[in-house]
């Protein structure tokens, strides 16, 4: 019984060695080196602020990223990079501001109807929200 139980064991761990290769080939497939240098260019996924030197107006984020979330910058004299202040408070939080309306709808439920509007707002790369109408006056 032992040794059988051996033999299974030994096929589970083979098993998943071939799995884990399989998923292993995969991540390489996207994977690259990447290599950066003092004075290079880059841009930076900023959700979760993690490493670099920042200005001191930002001395209260920790200074560390993942390399995975730089990518290097291509300059290009078309290329325009707006650039909007945004107050970030000392807790990394920023107040939302609605720049327009650009639909309205009404979400009709079975006893209910809720008005909707798709607001365009500021701070959030021109994204737009599916609000109730009521909470935007």
């Amino acid at each position: 019984m032992v040794s059988e139980t051996k033999v299974k064991v030994r096929l589970i761990w083979d098993c998943l060695k071939v799995a884990s290769d399989r998923q292993k080939s995969y991540a390489d497939l996207k994977r690259h080196e990447i290599e950066y240098s003092v004075g290079d260019f880059i841009f930076l996924k900023v959700s979760p602020w993690k490493k670099l030197e920042l200005p001191p107006t930002l001395d209260f984020i920790h200074d560390v990223f993942h390399v995975f979330m730089l990518r290097h910058y291509r300059s290009e004299p078309t290329h325009i990079i707006p650039f909007e202040e945004i107050e970030v408070r000392l807790d990394l939080t920023f107040e939302d501001e609605p720049v327009q309306i650009l639909d309205r709808d009404v979400k009709v439920l079975r006893r209910n109807s809720i008005p909707l509007v798709k607001v365009l707002w500021r701070n959030h790369n021109e994204k737009a929200t599916w609000e109730p109408e009521d909470t935007m006056r």
